[in-house]
């Protein structure tokens, strides 16, 4: 005999095949798949990252038609890799987010489209920050796309604009993974489930103190001088601790279930 299966949905959710969040599929994160079905939001959101990324590419002044050319647009790929990269990690957060909690309600419409705007706006900054940099390790010989730059005044106002957007990107996300916390009992997320999500948001909460301390350095760069100055960017390597910063928030957010 063929069973049917019963979709009903959790508040907040985006539907399941059964009221006991048991049977839904395991991925390899330990979550169930509670985000099976691609809402439009999502749809949304991925497509907004695509753009996001053809951003970068589309931002170089042409298509080469000459072999020096094509060695001069070569010349920035280290710089769109870099670039890619810190906003494919924004987008696998908000699918991981997706997968994982299956949410579609107000709230997470909002928090994802604040997201979506800003990742718009994060592209010209990033590409900005990344080219300069790879043009000063490499002593000018990769291309930079600041033509011109008027002294510290114009490399504070950079690291200030990017580590404005790159802390607020973090807090959105952050905020996402604590809207699923809240609703953890209406999930019906398991203990493993609630450790993670804990682990999520401290993660994202570091990447914006990381950012907001970059953009206080910022500040202060005109009183700085020497190798001081390169502060600001430097700080992004406390990126680096940012399993550190996982595990505490998955240690406490594992303690005070217990202690509930």
């Amino acid at each position: 005999m063929a069973a049917s299966l019963q979709c009903v949905r959790i508040p907040g959710g985006q539907g399941m095949d059964s009221d006991t969040p048991d049977r839904l599929p395991r991925l390899r994160s330990g979550f169930r798949h509670r985000g099976r079905s691609v809402t439009r939001l999502e749809a949304f959101v991925d497509a907004a990252f695509a753009f996001a990324v053809t951003l970068l590419v589309i931002s170089i002044d042409s298509i080469p038609d000459s072999l020096p050319a094509l060695v001069i647009a070569l010349k920035g790929v280290p710089a769109f890799a870099a670039s890619f990269a810190m906003v494919a990690m924004f987008w696998a957060a908000h699918a991981r987010w997706s997968r994982h909690y299956g949410l579609d309600d107000a709230v997470s419409t909002l928090l994802s489209l604040a997201l979506v705007f800003l990742v718009l706006v994060y592209v010209y900054p990033l590409k900005m920050l990344f080219g300069t940099f790879f043009a000063w390790i490499s002593q000018g010989w990769m291309p930079t796309p600041i033509k011109e730059v008027r002294g510290y005044s114009d490399i504070v106002l950079m690291f200030v604009i990017y580590g404005v957007v790159f802390a607020t990107l973090a807090l959105l996300t952050a905020g996402l993974y604590l809207h699923a916390w809240r609703q953890r009992g209406e999930l019906q997320l398991d203990p493993e489930e609630r450790r993670r999500t804990g682990g999520e948001i401290a993660q994202f909460l570091w990447f914006a103190c990381v950012g907001a301390l970059s953009t206080l350095l910022a500040w202060l760069l005109p009183q700085m001088g020497g190798w001081l100055s390169g502060l600001p960017g430097l700080t992004y390597w406390l990126l680096a601790f940012t399993g550190f910063a996982y595990q505490f928030g998955a240690s406490r957010a594992q303690r005070r279930e217990a202690a509930a």
